[in-house]
């Protein structure tokens, strides 16, 4: 029995890259995978068939996978890809959200845009689906069937911590966080969890930045060798985030980088300071905060 035996999985932005190394490892385990991909450029321009690529590749090694080419930040187009793997498969169980360009440039050069398009694929990009997903499983919890629904969506370094240049995709990523935690909470009742995954290799997107490695496909890697840019680096945690064992697992962020795989805490409580029921004081304030929060100056210096 393979680990997502029965499983029905859309991943999209799979026709290159981290996309594809998740739909081919998820095949591998036994998912029947609808593989989205628009087609276009890393900047979101043009349109093709790159699907196919990835389908092939699945369908040639014995797995089964439908292609898709609909541009997920369309609502209707997002609605009729979910639809599409209900009609073939009769269901959909996974929902890996990838799909992503690049539109890099300092805020003082950036276009608006640029930034619109970017927000628009990644941040919108990931809600649509995951908006006709949560109908279809409400449906089916509703009608009284036990759901096991799985959304894992991506982030990226760039919005965990930032990245120069990225002022459009880092909010678009620090969005994807926030959005997958509420998310958690929406669908917890449905028996749905929604995951974050923030992967690294070497894609089509890393090598438009300066000094970056050049492009792998996942399956330019043999399965039985190692390279820590694999753009499937992080598909087994996919996959098993995937599964029906991951199920106590929700409303995370886990980064995949090389041969490490980080929980990520986000935004947590640090040292605080109390007014003691008081209106704060601005001219006092900088002085209470380098002392007791900032660890700037020693106790001796406050007031």
């Amino acid at each position: 029995m393979g680990l997502l035996d029965g499983k029905v999985a859309i991943v999209t932005g799979a026709g290159h890259g981290i996309g594809r190394g998740h739909a081919l490892e998820l095949a591998r385990h036994g998912a029947r995978v609808v593989v989205n991909d628009l087609g276009g450029s890393v900047a979101g321009e043009g349109a093709g068939r790159d699907a196919d690529l990835t389908v092939d590749i699945i369908t040639g090694r014995g797995g089964k996978a439908v292609a898709n080419y609909s541009d997920v930040a369309d609502f209707e187009a997002a609605g009729a890809m979910v639809a599409q793997a209900v009609e073939q498969w009769g269901r959909l169980d996974v929902l890996v959200n990838n799909a992503g360009i690049v539109r890099d440039s300092a805020i003082w050069n950036m276009t608006e845009a640029d930034f619109d398009a970017v927000l628009r694929v990644h941040v919108k990009g990931t809600w649509a689906p995951c908006h006709h997903a949560a109908v279809h499983w409400r449906a089916r919890a509703k009608a009284g069937e036990q759901v096991t629904g799985r959304v894992i969506n991506t982030t990226s370094g760039a919005g965990l911590v930032g990245n120069f240049g990225q002022t459009n995709y880092a909010t678009a990523k620090a969005g994807i966080a926030g959005l997958t935690q509420t998310l958690s909470l929406e669908l917890n009742k449905l028996g749905v969890t929604v995951n974050c995954v923030g992967p690294a290799a070497a894609t089509r997107i890393t090598a438009t930045m300066p000094g970056a490695p050049e492009v792998i496909e996942p399956d330019d890697v043999p399965e039985d060798t190692w390279n820590r840019m694999d753009p499937a680096v992080s598909s087994p945690l996919v996959a098993w985030l995937a599964s029906d064992e991951s199920q106590h697992v929700t409303g995370q962020v886990i980064r995949a980088v090389a041969e490490n795989i980080i929980w990520m805490r986000g935004w947590s409580d640090g040292p605080s300071i109390s007014n003691g029921g008081q209106r704060w004081d601005a001219t006092r304030l900088g002085d209470q905060l380098a002392t007791d929060v900032f660890g700037t100056r020693t106790p001796g210096l406050r007031y």
